[in-house]
């Protein structure tokens, strides 16, 4: 954990750790999104990842779940190392939703459920074409566990209905239900409120509560700072891919580098100022190095016409009064013309 990082611990601590994001670094090219993360969730526990856009929380989440194979650092569930393959991170416990809504559309409510007991099913390809007795079995205790979910989040009477026809509050509801059906250890949240009212946000959290008392731990990112401090055990802050602090609701609120961060303000060590510093730095040089090497009149020549047909060794004899820059028609070479054709014109008089 760097200097920069400020954890309060809440728990007494006897609950298992269900998840552990140690040093977890993600770079894209020359750009690291995420630097040096270290997170950890334990049983029971509803744990809140906040930050303001582009701080690097759904980077964090892609980098937890697989999606993304971290350039450093590792995480692991359970004491297990997590390989990075998104349906081995489900197989293995964890699971989560996504930003934006990512339903089958045109299947029922039901059938999308029915698509989350896939890693909790051991029937193959042959027992589903030959729907022998062991399929039917498992094919009824998939509907069963659905029926349940979807009874759990309060949609067991739309179980028929298209995905696509269900209210937007709804949908988010269906897709929670569908992370649940794989039976997961650790649930992942990402925005879960997004565009709700309040009664919404309201019914999404004693959701998440009831989630937490089946003995869910819960990992949640949240833009809304009532929901994510009335719900969270613990609450982490990202800024510019850096954890900046970690601790209670209170801890977090009376920080004045979140309240900094929030409102765009620096602050004294804030991620990636040294950085910022180094690339103004950079482009100040660069741009007083080319004032230095450009000649005083590169300007005067704006017009390509003017540059190409007008050689350097007779610029000066156009008189500076009668012949701008940026008129091709006054160099010499067009002067020289003109002189020809007024001496045609006088022999033909």
């Amino acid at each position: 954990m760097n200097a920069m990082t400020t954890t309060t611990t809440t728990t007494t601590a006897t609950a298992a750790t269900v998840l552990d994001a140690s040093g977890v670094t993600m770079r894209f090219g020359g750009l690291t999104a995420v630097r040096g993360v270290d997170l950890t969730v334990r049983e029971g526990e509803i744990v809140g990842l906040i930050g303001p856009n582009g701080a690097g929380k759904t980077t964090f989440f892609n980098c937890l779940t697989g999606l993304y194979v971290p350039t450093e650092g590792q995480v692991s569930y359970k004491g297990t190392v997590l390989p990075p393959k998104p349906h081995l991170v489900t197989k293995a416990g964890i699971a989560r939703t996504f930003q934006n809504i990512r339903l089958f559309s045109n299947m029922t409510v039901l059938e999308n459920v029915l698509v989350g007991r896939h890693t909790r099913t051991k029937e193959g390809l042959w027992s589903a074409l030959l729907r022998g007795p062991g399929f039917k079995k498992a094919e009824a205790a998939s509907r069963e566990r659905a029926m349940e979910l979807l009874e759990f989040v309060g949609l067991a009477d739309k179980a028929e209905h298209l995905a696509r026809n269900l209210p937007y509050g709804e949908q988010r509801k269906l897709e929670i239900a569908r992370a649940l059906a794989s039976d997961p250890g650790l649930l992942l949240l990402d925005e879960p409120t997004a565009g709700m009212n309040q009664n919404e946000t309201r019914t999404t959290e004693e959701l998440v509560f009831a989630i937490r008392d089946k003995g869910i731990a819960v990992l949640v990112i949240e833009h809304d700072m009532k929901f994510i401090f009335n719900l969270c055990d613990r609450v982490a802050v990202l800024v510019q891919g850096e954890k900046l602090v970690e601790g209670t609701s209170e801890v977090v609120q009376g920080d004045e580098r979140v309240v900094a961060a929030y409102l765009g303000e620096p602050f004294e060590g804030a991620p990636g100022a040294a950085e910022a510093a180094e690339v103004e730095a950079a482009e100040a040089h660069a741009e007083t190095a080319g004032a230095a090497a450009e000649p005083e009149t590169s300007t005067e020549a704006t017009d390509d016409t003017a540059t190409d047909e007008t050689p350097e060794d007779e610029a000066p004899e156009a008189p500076a009064d009668e012949a701008p820059a940026d008129t091709p028609d006054t160099t010499p070479e067009t002067s020289s013309d003109d002189a020809d054709s007024t001496k045609k014109e006088g022999d033909s008089k």
